[in-house]
């Protein structure tokens, strides 16, 4: 999540949210969240696991330009 945060902090572009799941069962089952750490980018894109900065930030970017291609962009 820290990463996220990061990321969000340093464009206004990014937002970042975290969940505690056990809290949000409806979240979670909406997410298909079966284990954590779960990082969901945009509305197609997601991992499962921690990741090291770089490949948040190609997830991040790989969204964004699949988003702008399709004329909308949310991450």
């Amino acid at each position: 999540m820290s990463l996220a945060y990061r990321f969000a902090i340093q464009s206004d572009k990014i937002t970042a949210d975290g969940v505690e799941v056990t809290g949000f069962p409806d979240l979670a089952r909406r997410h298909r969240v079966s284990s954590v750490p779960k990082t969901a980018v945009g509305e197609k894109g997601e991992f499962v696991g921690a990741q090291a900065e770089g490949t948040l930030l190609q997830h991040v970017l790989r969204e964004a330009e699949s988003a702008e291609e399709a004329g909308s962009f949310e991450a």
